[in-house]
C-alpha cells in the first residue's frame, strides 16, 4: 500500500488566532511574552489547535488547546491528557509537560517544543527499526507502571465488543470471512481483557501521528488513553497502522503465537471494522476512513493468526 492511497491521520485544526482571547493571554503570560510566530502541526484527529508558538524574545512551546465546540469528547480527552502529562515521570519518553490549566470551557497544554520531525510515510525502514527499539525500551522503563491509571480493560472494555455488536446490528457490507466467523470472533474477543492485563503503563494509541524523531531520542506524544497492561500491547496495536501506511505487514514484525496475542488482536480488529462502519463523530471528519483502513490490515492479520478459512 502506499500512503497516497491511505487516508491521513488529520483532522481540522484550529488556527492559534480563532482560539479563545483569554486563552491566549493566559498562555502569553506564562510564557512571558507576546507571540510573535504561530505554526500549527498537522496530524492527529481532534478539533483544536495544536501549534508551535515563538515570542518575541525567543522562547518556544509546543501548545495544545481545545474547547467544547464542535466535539465535547476532546475535551474530556484533553483533561485526561493534561492529568497523565504531568505525572510522567522523567523516564518517560515524552515531552515535558509546562504547565496547564481550564479557562472558558478550553483546555490548554503548555509543552516544551521538541525539535523533531513524524516518521515519513510511506514508513522507511530504518526510521521503523528506531521507533520498535523505542517501543521496547519504553516498555522495559515503563514495567511496573510509575503512575496511577486504570486497567487497559477497564478503559477499553465496552468499545472492544465490536464482534458481538455486529452479532446484533446489520452486516450488509462485511467481510464474508467475518460473516461466517462473526460466533467465533465474538467468543475470542471475549477473552482480551484478560489477555492484555498487566502492569505496564502502556500509551495504547500509538501511530505515526503519535511519534516524534528528533536527533538523539524518539518521544511518544499524546498520552490521554495511558492505562496499564500487558507490555507487547503498544506494538500490537500500532501494527495494523504500520502496515496501512506503507510499512511492513504486522505478521512480518510480530511472530508470537500466544493465544493471548490474538485475543487483543481479534478485540481491536472488532472495534476497527465496527467504528469504521459509523458516521464521522462531530469535528472528526477523517477518523472512521482511518479507522476502516486499519482494520482491513487488522482483519488480515486476524485470518493469518486464526488459519480459519
Amino acid at each position: 500500500m502506499s500512503a497516497d492511497t491511505n487516508p491521513p491521520a488529520a483532522g481540522v485544526r484550529v488556527p492559534w488566532h480563532e482560539v479563545h482571547p483569554l486563552v491566549r493571554a493566559a498562555v502569553e503570560e506564562f510564557l512571558g511574552g507576546r507571540v510573535a510566530e504561530a505554526v500549527t502541526q498537522s496530524g492527529g484527529f481532534s478539533p483544536a489547535a495544536a501549534v508551535r508558538l515563538r515570542t518575541e524574545d525567543g522562547r518556544r512551546a509546543f501548545v495544545k488547546a481545545v474547547g467544547p465546540e464542535p466535539n465535547p469528547d476532546s475535551v474530556r480527552l484533553y483533561r485526561a491528557e493534561l492529568e497523565i502529562a504531568a505525572a510522567l515521570p522523567e523516564s518517560a519518553p515524552a515531552p515535558r509537560l509546562l504547565t496547564g490549566f481550564e479557562l472558558e470551557g478550553w483546555v490548554v497544554l503548555v509543552f516544551e517544543d521538541v525539535e523533531g520531525t513524524h516518521p515519513a510515510l510511506p514508513w522507511r525502514r530504518d526510521q521503523l527499526d528506531r521507533v520498535l527499539e523505542a517501543i521496547d525500551e519504553m516498555s522495559a522503563v515503563l514495567t511496573p507502571s510509575p503512575i496511577d491509571v486504570p486497567p487497559i480493560g477497564k478503559l477499553f472494555g465496552s468499545s472492544f465488543s465490536g464482534w458481538h455488536r455486529l452479532m446484533e446490528e446489520d452486516t450488509d457490507g462485511l467481510d464474508p470471512w467475518v460473516v461466517r466467523h462473526l460466533d467465533e470472533l465474538a467468543e475470542l474477543e471475549s477473552g482480551w481483557v484478560a489477555a492484555a492485563a498487566g502492569d505496564t503503563l502502556v500509551h495504547a494509541d500509538l501511530r505515526a501521528d503519535n511519534i516524534l524523531l528528533a536527533a538523539d531520542r524518539v518521544y511518544f506524544v499524546d498520552w490521554p488513553w495511558a492505562c496499564l497492561g500487558a507490555p507487547w500491547v503498544d506494538l500490537v496495536a500500532m501494527l495494523p497502522s504500520v502496515g496501512m501506511q506503507g510499512g511492513p505487514m504486522p505478521h512480518e514484525l510480530f511472530t508470537d503465537p500466544d493465544p493471548a496475542v490474538t485475543a487483543v488482536i481479534a478485540a481491536f480488529a472488532g472495534y476497527l471494522v465496527r467504528h469504521g462502519r459509523l458516521p464521522d463523530p462531530p469535528g472528526l471528519p477523517t477518523v472512521r476512513a482511518f479507522q476502516r483502513a486499519q482494520g482491513v490490515v487488522a482483519l488480515d492479520w486476524l485470518k493469518l493468526r486464526t488459519g480459519w478459512v
